[in-house]
């Protein structure tokens, strides 16, 4: 194998990180590209160079450049207003989500903007969310212009056609916050004006210091009961409604006994109640369910197609280009599609070099190439130039659109939690075990001992701990998988991940890496200079093959090629200094492609007629991929769709068992009847995908986990959200769930033991409802000591990576 270039000296960019040459220099610092060095330079301007004391190399890759024009249709009023938030006679606000956010770094300088640009009072960042609110003065800088700002900082806002409708400004729920706050005051007040009570030891407390302690404690337990604990209370209303009996029932069930009680001993001064027990059984498991939220808030979870297609399109109308929100398209109107931009409708191709990439829709790699008079289908992208397109069908009634609204995007409800089972046998096992106790001391004409015993049965053996076992389990995995990049939508999605025995995965930017290739070379060695041409050449093409060679080869001096033809599907070609250079497939060339021998897709050099050798690119997998597949297929059966060709079928057959199945050229619609069909042969199936053609696997299945990358601003909507680069260790999150299922068993086998020794004592009369109340909180307490030490400890031992 030879080399195709000199080597040259190679070192990192100072502003994202990204290997350059000495190309583009500038204080004495190297950058990739003229982009990276003209952010530095308004940085330095500015004086926010501290952006590159925050972190190392922080910085998003400029090298794409950004069309002039791009943003003018955000002039456009009529779409402008389905964007802003506020606007007065001078102030606007707006939000947009940014994507690129990912340290502190892209906080300082966002928060600054004020500083680049005058006319920007106040950015304010919400990280978790990748959001920034920007309130500017629209009379001094245009939406287009702040947008474009912000695209040539690195941060493009990400704008799709699911943000138009009317806005309004996010008022984050804080009512668990409150309800948590209040619960966590009034227990602590009222534990420590019950400790005179439990410190007395027999002396008797002065009349008025009790009467004020009792009523303080009365006063202080209202708002926890009907404010703060009011969710119990309305979970079990609902499930009664339904005639099922969920784990809230017995827990508000237990929560009202104590608290009548409390009031029925303190009023009529037979004790001193239990109020601190019931306030902090209800601040723990708030805190609890607060766990499992966090995640959930920073993912979206339910997008639909709109959240990929563009706001507004290009109306050619009489000679002229007209910003046009989409979904005014109509039949016969002409579009103008950029490089680079999703078409949003069926049209036929009219004018112009279409060349399709229809990945995200389909899972086809390679591009396509459309002719005059042919359709283009909604979803695909144009990677070369301009083309003009005549609409067939509105955005409505579009392939893609058509797809989207098949009924298995309705939405899908995981199984009751095995928690609510237990539940509903534990509630009629307690309230047996009450009735007999009442009966039997009523029968031996013992009141007092009966109230005492029945009250005590109702605390003891509160399901609390039951309840606390699973939230605090899963939501302590919930909260551990989404520091490692893995985002579940409920905690429910933990406990289905346990119940799988079928995983599917797809081919196509999911097991592979659409931003990486494996490219190989084979032929004689090409000079530096002949390589700067064909660097240059490879610059004028937008094909997904010229981008890796470029890659591959490296940053060269940029040299002026003006005489070049692309011919789509085919090659480029071009002269300079009275030399002929011609790059493309075989038949471009005229030799055989058999000439070399390299694995996928071919593409040749050729100067002067001579042809000097062959580049072979092919998709490479992520890192770890092979050995995740093979350790989650001891474990579990696998499957492989991919609506690609069959290149890679030798190589994914060789890392899965043979009798488990790949399928290629699979079409979306097949995806989801192949999931269906697992499921009708009594199969759990789990779907891990990435693309629009996934979509609805991803729905059908009883776990859909959709696979994002960094640079993908939009993904299906899914039961979870995964990172690209943490599927290698899917397998890994997979067991944490399964033991993470054994340590609430674990839980409830300490919870059942509590249970039955508090219920020996209690329904004999030996167990005084303030000793009850005493052991509720602290067996809730050595639970919550179980569950998030084992769960944080097995998320540990399982040695899941952690990235950036």
């Amino acid at each position: 194998m030879s080399k195709s270039s000199a080597s040259l000296t190679s070192v990192m960019c100072a502003h994202c990180g990204d290997p350059c040459n000495s190309q583009y220099v500038d204080n004495s610092l190297t950058f990739c590209c003229n982009g990276c060095r003209t952010v530095y330079n308004i940085l330095n301007e500015n004086g926010l160079c501290d952006y590159y004391n925050l972190n190392e190399m922080p910085g998003i890759s400029m090298r794409d450049e950004i069309r002039p024009s791009k943003y003018d249709y955000l002039d456009n009023e009529e779409i402008a207003n389905k964007l802003i938030l506020f606007r007065n006679n001078s102030i606007t606000h707006i939000q947009f989500q940014l994507p690129q956010i990912h340290c502190s770094s892209c906080l300082y300088l966002l928060e600054n903007l004020h500083k680049i640009n005058d006319a920007v009072y106040n950015a304010r960042v919400d990280f978790s969310l990748k959001e920034v609110h920007i309130i500017y003065d629209h009379n001094l800088l245009k939406l287009s212009s702040l947008v474009s700002d912000l695209a040539h900082l690195g941060y493009e806002p990400f704008i799709s056609l699911s943000d138009a409708g009317i806005k309004k400004a996010k008022t984050p729920d804080r009512s668990k916050i409150y309800k948590i706050g209040i619960a966590g005051f009034c227990f602590a007040n009222i534990m420590m004006m019950s400790l005179p009570e439990y410190l007395a030891s027999g002396s008797v407390i002065d009349a008025p210091i009790q009467l004020f302690l009792k009523y303080a404690m009365i006063s202080l337990s209202l708002p926890v009961i009907f404010y703060s604990g009011q969710e119990f209370f309305t979970s079990a209303w609902k499930s009664l409604r339904e005639g099922f009996l969920n784990i809230d029932a017995p827990i508000a069930f237990a929560i009202a006994i104590t608290f009548i009680r409390s009031i029925y001993e303190m009023i009529w001064g037979s004790g001193s109640g239990y109020l601190d027990s019931m306030s902090g059984i209800i601040f723990f498991m708030l805190v609890g369910r607060l766990m499992q939220d966090q995640a959930y808030k920073s993912m979206s979870f339910d997008r639909d197609y709109k959240s990929f297609f563009p706001l507004s399109v290009k109306l050619l109308n009489k000679g002229k280009l007209i910003n046009t929100e989409v979904e005014d398209i109509k039949v016969d109107d002409v579009i103008r599609i950029h490089n680079g931009e999703i078409i949003p409708v069926d049209a036929l191709l009219s004018k112009g070099k279409a060349l399709i990439d229809y990945s995200f829709v389909t899972g086809e790699s390679n591009p396509t190439n459309v002719k005059i008079g042919e359709i283009i289908y909604a979803g695909g992208k144009q990677l070369d130039e301009n083309i003009e397109l005549v609409v067939i069908k509105p955005i409505a009634q579009s392939y893609l659109t058509n797809l989207w609204n098949n009924s298995v995007f309705s939405d899908k409800k995981h199984p009751k939690s095995f928690i609510h089972s237990v539940s509903r046998y534990f509630t009629v096992v307690l309230l047996l075990i009450g009735i007999t106790t009442a009966a039997y001391w009523i029968y031996r004409g013992d009141t007092n001992t009966m109230w005492r015993a029945l009250t005590a049965v109702f605390i003891v053996a509160c399901p609390c701990a039951l309840l606390l076992s699973t939230t605090y389990t899963y939501g302590n995995l919930m909260r551990i998988f989404s520091q490692r990049k893995f985002y579940l939508r409920h905690h429910d999605v933990i406990e289905a991940m346990t119940k799988i025995d079928h995983i599917v995965f797809d081919k196509t930017g999911t097991l592979t890496d659409n931003h990486i290739n494996e490219v190989q070379y084979v032929g004689e060695s090409i000079d530096y200079e002949n390589l700067n041409v064909v660097y240059a050449l490879l610059d004028r093409s937008n094909h997904s093959l010229s981008k890796a060679i470029k890659q591959d080869i490296g940053i060269y001096n940029d040299i002026s090629i003006e005489n070049f033809k692309n011919i789509p599907g085919k090659g480029i070609e071009a002269w300079y200094n009275d030399r002929h250079y011609k790059i493309g497939s075989a038949s471009f060339i005229n030799v055989s492609p058999n000439l070399y021998e390299v694995k996928g897709a071919q593409v040749f050099i050729s100067i002067d007629g001579k042809t000097l050798g062959c580049y072979g690119i092919k998709n490479i997998y992520r890192e770890g991929v092979s050995e995740m597949i093979k350790a989650i297929g001891k474990s579990y059966k696998i499957s492989i769709l991919s609506g690609d060709n069959e290149n890679e079928k030798k190589y994914l057959q060789s890392i899965i068992n043979n009798e488990q199945a790949c399928f290629f050229n699979q079409a979306p619609q097949e995806k989801l009847e192949y999931i269906k069909t697992l499921q009708s042969e009594g199969q759990n199936v789990m779907m891990v995908g990435d693309g629009l053609n996934d979509a609805g696997a991803l729905k059908q299945s009883d776990v859909g986990i959709a696979i994002n990358d960094s640079g993908n601003n939009f993904t299906p909507a899914a039961d979870g959200i995964l990172d690209g680069r943490m599927l290698s260790d899917l397998n890994k999150f997979l067991y944490t769930a399964v033991l993470g299922r054994k340590v609430i068993f674990a839980a409830f086998a300490v919870s059942i033991l509590y249970n039955i020794i508090g219920l020996y004592y209690s329904v004999q009369g030996l167990l005084s409802p303030m000793i009850a109340a005493i052991l509720m909180p602290l067996s809730s307490l050595t639970i919550l000591l179980i569950t998030y030490s084992l769960s944080g400890f097995l998320a540990r031992k399982m040695k899941i990576k952690t990235v950036r």
